[in-house]
Formats: structure tokens, sequence, C-alpha cells
């Protein structure tokens, strides 16, 4: 889906006009960079020609990449001294140009890991398509594209620009910067510096026991949640959506007693809302407004003789957090039980995969239009006709292509590697190499890296629930930005203790987890906790911290007390807590206790605090002024959660470069590409050097609502990532569905009632004799009498009494 956004007119004339006060803005009251060493570039002002042939100034280079036609020129008029650096584009259909610090040994500046840069330059422009991009030299891999941290608005006159790097990754040596032109104009630069920011903030100190500080601290609260949620998602007034439907109880169906609850962690209760379907394993997506897109849900249970599984629903709601109440949209064009739900940067809403009514694989894509509210009919919506399983992870890239990670909720033996890039604009598939064990990836979970930036995406374990192995430790990652991506191994998830019905025991071997919580935390690191040795059987009792900067895990974490796996879910609150609710085991019971996890980092002393945000209503390519208590090392948007079953596409965390005007004011840089940061609201913490977050403050990131209506946002600038892939597959021709067993979920249905999951095939350990397998489902807490429906394929009722068992 690559498009180039054009503005109009009106738009443009408006930028035109805004730039030019921020211009005289910027001359009048320049700000400063921070002290530190002096400017680290050779050759700043491009007043040392090149070598002899050189068309360039000493110590820069032309760069960029696509289809535009351009010119570099070095012009008189400079801000300083006599040179300055001109560049233009007269036509583009993508791709970018800039003059780049050359990028070796003499001329890219030292930098240390750890450490954080200020970069400024003098600029011209009447284009508002510029950006100040970065690269960085590996130790080991090279020179590699870093990131984009800042668009200067349109300026006529000289002004100023500065922004400052995130921190120095590990094996970074040198750095190589300069400004982007990525839309049709033109651009002038000069005096360019790099300087370090000096200070080095000071250790924290321990509030807690040594413990908390180390591992944080799980608490289960008072209150139980009231329904039996298999989804939550948290809404834009901090309160939590909990979405039970029939609660994956057959009775409740029976009865039509369908369940939601709104938590509000401001007066920890539980308000139980009218829900009018069975959204039970349906879609859910955070829309633009902050509205919440419901989709399908159940339309039936399986049969008791096993001959039709679950049956997906076409109907489709919003959930308003304003009046706490479900509004029924058009329904889609086909029943989709366990779909999945992915925002794109127009806030548009693709869904795929799932059961249809009549428990068939649905192979049709449904595009939800933001614009007109409503589901699109099919002929309107590209269509490769692929069956993607149940829940298939499908991540949305920064060029607006899909990455289907090989994470799903049910649905091995697909063919292809197991991941693949599907671009929705050309309607092909093209499967990405590397990922492990694909057929075990089953009830794994996925999250894209923070930052968004970065383009990384983690795997993190995973089963088979057709054959039921003991889960795996497998971690898989891949670099999106890479021409070629592919998985690599990751490092193994650690291992904790397991209860399989005689006590906990340490695990041992290849055994991980399956039914895994993976939430991003405002420090940058990723919460892996909760999940099962087994499909809905043998809670893990363990959590981690993955850290993305050094690839490694942090073993040993509190653990959460209460078992989560099946029906559980983990996510982040705006204070900076993680928040874990569910589990529903194959026995068909379900824990309504609640747990709180507070992060080690709350444990390191006093929080900075963001103390004013002059506007909620943020644009693409903006910049936005806050102001806090003390100084902070970062700032970012977290996307705030929307999950069931392990699965969370939507979760990002987007880094938002820091231009520091003092020790309390500071500009946050905001991504012009709304392909890293769909639109919709998001929580904004501000970090400071030790990792402690603040109280996330409310924000609305979307296109320019103070502009006129009709006005396109700005012209994203996105990056050839991903652009040498292999030939695409070929698509399926035009079908109906395609077939899947009813046994899909991994359950059989020969036995008890459609809300007890007798596994279709036992552990690898449990012998296949009918004492093996009953003493299991006894130590496991199935009910005493199972009734047999029709066959006994387990031979589980040897008397022939009709039930299981006994």
């Amino acid at each position: 889906m690559r498009r180039t956004i054009r503005r109009k007119a009106g738009w443009r004339a408006a930028l035109l006009a805004v730039g030019a006060m921020t211009a005289g803005l910027l001359l009048t009251a320049p700000q400063q960079a921070t002290a530190g060493p002096p400017n680290l570039l050779t050759n700043p002002g491009f007043e040392t020609a090149g070598p002899a042939g050189s068309d360039m100034p000493a110590c820069w280079s032309k760069s960029g990449w696509g289809d535009n036609d351009f010119t570099f020129a070095t012009v008189a008029g400079a801000h300083s001294g006599t040179k300055a650096m001109k560049v233009s584009l007269t036509r583009r259909v993508d791709g970018d140009r800039k003059a780049l610090v050359t990028e070796n040994g003499t001329c890219a500046p030292t930098v240390v890991p750890g450490r954080q840069y200020d970069l400024s330059a003098w600029y011209k422009s009447n284009t508002p398509d510029v950006s100040v991009t970065v690269f960085r030299h590996d130790a080991t891999a090279g020179w590699q594209y870093w990131t984009d941290l800042q668009n200067p608005p349109v300026s006529a006159a000289w002004a100023r620009t500065e922004v400052r790097t995130p921190v120095v990754p590990p094996g970074t040596d040198k750095i190589a910067w300069g400004l982007s032109v990525y839309g049709v104009g033109t651009l002038t630069t000069d005096d360019y510096a790099l300087e370090e920011v000096g200070a080095v903030p000071p250790q924290p100190t321990c509030t807690g026991t040594a413990t908390e500080c180390a591992k944080g601290k799980w608490e289960v609260i008072a209150a139980k949640n009231p329904v039996r949620s298999m989804h939550a998602v948290v809404l834009k007034n901090g309160k939590v959506l909990l979405i039970a439907g029939s609660g994956n109880d057959i009775a409740q169906f029976n009865a039509g007693t369908f369940t939601s609850a709104v938590y509000d962690p401001a007066n920890g209760s539980f308000k139980t809302i009218p829900t009018p379907v069975d959204m039970f394993c349906s879609g859910h997506v955070q829309l633009s407004d902050g509205r919440v897109l419901v989709m399908s849900g159940n339309k039936g249970y399986p049969s008791a003789d096993g001959t039709i599984g679950y049956q997906g629903l076409k109907d489709s709601y919003t959930f308003d957090p304003a009046t706490e109440k479900y509004t029924k949209t058009n329904d889609m064009n086909g029943g989709h039980w366990y779909p999945s739900a992915t925002v794109l940067g127009n806030g548009d809403v693709i869904s795929f995969g799932g059961l249809k009514e009549d428990s068939t694989g649905n192979v049709t894509a449904e595009k939800f239009s933001a614009a007109q509210n409503k589901w699109l009919p099919m002929n309107e919506v590209n269509q490769t006709w692929s069956y993607w399983g149940l829940y298939p992870s499908m991540i949305l890239m920064q060029d607006g292509r899909l990455f289907y990670s090989g994470s799903h909720t049910f649905g091995n033996g697909t063919q292809g590697t197991g991941s693949s890039v599907y671009d929705y604009g050309a309607n092909t598939i093209t499967d990405v190499p590397g990922l492990r064990n694909k057929d075990q990836r089953d009830e794994s979970a996925s999250v894209l890296l923070p930052p968004a930036q970065d383009q990384r995406v983690l795997t993190i374990g995973g089963g088979n629930n057709e054959t039921n192995p003991a889960a795996n430790r497998i971690t898989d990652i891949i670099d999106l930005k890479q021409p070629s991506p592919a998985y690599t191994a990751g490092p193994d998830l650690p291992q904790g203790l397991v209860d399989q019905g005689a006590g906990k025991r340490p695990q041992t071997g290849a055994e991980g987890k399956m039914y895994v919580s993976a939430v991003l935390l405002p420090d940058g690191k990723v919460l892996e906790t909760g999940g099962a040795l087994h499909d809905r059987a043998d809670p893990v009792y363990e959590a981690s911290f993955f850290d993305p900067v050094t690839n490694t895990y942090q073993p040993g974490l509190a653990t959460d007390p209460i078992p989560r796996t099946y029906h559980s879910a983990s996510f982040l609150m705006p204070d900076g807590r993680v928040m874990s609710v569910g589990d529903n085991p194959g026995n068909g019971t379900y824990n309504h206790n609640v747990s709180i996890y507070t992060p080690p980092y709350l444990f390191k002393g006093a929080r900075p605090q963001i103390t004013s945000v002059i506007d909620n209503q943020w644009v693409y390519g903006d910049t936005q002024r806050i102001t806090v208590n003390r100084a902070v090392a970062k700032a970012e948007l977290i996307r705030p959660a929307a999950v069931t079953h392990s699965s969370d596409p939507n979760q990002r965390f987007v880094d938002l470069p820091l231009t520091v005007v003092n020790g309390t004011t500071i500009d946050l840089n905001v991504t012009s590409n709304p392909n890293l940061a769909p639109p919709g609201w998001y929580m904004l913490f501000a970090v400071d050097a030790n990792g402690i977050p603040s109280i996330a403050q409310w924000v609305h990131l979307g296109g320019p609502s103070a502009l006129a209506a009709t006005a396109e946002p700005p012209t994203a600038h996105e990056h050839t990532f991903a652009n040498e892939l292999a030939a695409p597959k070929k698509n399926p021709a035009k079908r109906d569905s395609a077939p899947v067993a009813p046994s899909v979920a991994g359950c059989d249905r020969h036995y008890g009632t459609a809300n007890v999951c007798v596994p279709t095939r036992f552990p690898a350990e449990v012998k296949a004799t009918t004492k093996a397998r009953c003493d299991w489902l006894a130590a496991h807490k199935y009910p005493a009498r199972l009734k047999v429906n029709g066959s006994d394929p387990l031979r589980l009722d040897p008397d022939g009494d009709g039930y299981a068992c006994t």
C-alpha cells in the first residue's frame, strides 16, 4: 500500500504562512545547544571545497533515493561565511535527496554509546517536506539508517533547527546526518553543528525493598472482574473496557447473556455494560476518534458431536467511551470468528482470517472506511483469497504494507515460510524467510519493538494446538529496514516454574510458553508475563524484560501469583503500571482475580512530571511544546492496548525526539509518517535518564484539524525498507472459503459441553491409556462427570455408561 500523499493548495499555503511566523520567532530567540564539547563536525559551513574534480564541499556527499528530479548546488548568500548548500526537487514520485555528512572515518564524527547529541543547522525552505535524517555506523554491521528526528517548518528567511538524538546504541562509533527533502521544493542549509549533551544524571535511589527495586511487585486487588472477559481495551479516558460476550460459557450463550464491563482505575470500580451480541472471540481496534470498533464474534458454539465448530458473526459495533454504549455499524461481508484488526495510516481498518458462519475459514479481506464509518462492500476491497488462520498478527509497516509476523491463534499448516509481507495496493503476498518452527508458533506473541521507527518485530514462544507439544522458548527477531528482511534467532525465553497439577516445578530443557503477554513499557523495554506450557493447561509463573537495545532478556522478575493462560490479557496503564486479567483453562473455569504489576522503574525515586501540554491535538510533522518539572531524556507516544489471545498488532511505541529549550521546556518532534503512528489517541510519557516515566497525558494525533476540513495530511517521509523481497506468491483463485477442521480450537467435542476443552491430543508425556488420560484430566480439575457425545475416540468411557472417567 505504498502511496504518495499530495497536499492541496490551501494546506500548503497555510503551512507557508505558519512557517514564516515560526521563522521570525526562531531568529529572534534561537535555541542554544546544550553545554558540552565544541562542534564535532568537519567543514560545518561548506567553506572548504572538496578534492579536485568533486562537485561537493569537503566531507559532504550527495545522498538519497527514489524516482525524482533533483539538483545539488553550492551557493552564495550563506547564513555565515560565503557558501551554503542548496538541494532542489523539481519532480517527485517517491524518495528523498539530501546533503549528508560523508560516511567515513575522517568526516563522520565519533560518538559514545549511551550518550545523546544535539544536532543543529540553519536553513531556508519553501516546502514542509523536510526531515532531519541520521545514519549510524555499527562496528559490526557498518553504516545503516538510524532515524528521522524532526520536520523543520517552512521558512523564507534563515531559521535554526535543533534536535537531540536518542541515546546512542551499543556498538555505534560514528554518526552522519543531513536534512532530507522529500517533496517538490528547495532547501538551503548552512552552519551545521553536532555537540555532545554533557551532564551525566545521578544514579537513582531505591525507594522500595531491594527485591522490588530489582524485580518489581505484583498485587492482587480486592475487586474482582465481574465478567468472564476475553478482550481488554484501554480507553482514551484511562478506563478499561473488558469484553466477555458469553465468556466461553455455553449456558450464558443459550440464555442470551452477553456482558462487558468498564474498569475505572481512579476508584477501582467495575461497571457492567449491556452487550448486544456474543462478542466472545471478536476482533477490536481503536478508531482515530477514540471509539472502539468491535467486529464479528460468536454466532454459535460447536455441536456436541464435533461435526461443526465455532461459527463467526457478521455483526459489527462501535463502543463510545463517553457514553459507554455500543452502537451498531453495518455488517461485515462475512463472519470472522477470531479476526485480525489493523488500523492503517489513514485511519481505515483492515481485517483478515477467522471462521465464517459455517465454521469454514474466511478468505476475504474486510476494510472499514473511517471516512464513511462503515465496512466497504467486498467489490471495493482488494482480495487475494488467502486464508490467514485465526487472529493472524498483521503489523503496519512504515510504508503502509502489512507484515504478517507468523503469530496466530490456531492456523497451523498454512503454506509458505510462516511470515510474509502483504501489499494491499499491489494485492500481493511475499514470503519472508527465517521464522523457526513455523507450525509451532500457534498462540505466540508478536510485538513491534520500541521505537516504531526502528521497524523491528519480536515473536515469542508458542506451540501447536493440534499436536499439543510442550510450548517452546523460541524467540525470533526481524529488522524490516533491511532490503531483504529475514528473521534471525533471538535469545531463548527465560524459564520459570510450571504447575502441571502436582505443584510447581522448574521448567527444563526446551520448555517455554504459549499465550504469553508482551507489553511495551515507557522505558522502552518489553514485559513478557503469563502463559502456559500446553494449550489451555499448565500455567507458567515467569516474567522478564526484553531490552531491544541489547537484544537480551532480564530474567527473574516478580511473577503474577494468578495463573494467566487462555483468555488472559496484560496491558499498560497510563500510570506506568501493568494490569492483568483473566484465565480460562481447558476445564471451563474462569479466574476473576485482577493483578497489578508495578515495574522496578517506579521504585527508583520521584517521577518526572509533565506539568503542561500546550495542545493535545497534534498534527503529523508538527512540533509540540511541553513543560516538565525536571530534565528528561526522552518522550514517546504509546498506543493504548486492544488485546486478546496474546494478540495486539496495533501496540506501538513512537519516539518523539526532543528539542531542549531549557531544563523544563521541551519541544517534541512528531513524525510526519502516519504509518508509524496511525491516527488516534495516545499516551504521552516523558522519561528521565534513569528510565523513570511520568504519568501519561492523553494526546490526539491526526490530520490538520485546525485547517480546512478537506485538507490532506503532510507527505509521509517513507524509506526504501524491505524493497528487495523475493517474487510474490501466486494468489489463489477466487473462492468462498478455506476448509477448516471443526476441531480447529484443539478440543475434542465428544466430551462435556462446548466450553470444556478436552484436548484432541494430550501432551506427549501422557500415555495413550484411559487411566493416564483420566488422571491428567483430574489433576487439571476437569469436571468429574463428562458426558460422552456420541462415540468415544479417546477411550475415556470403557464401561460404556455414557460418562468419561467414571
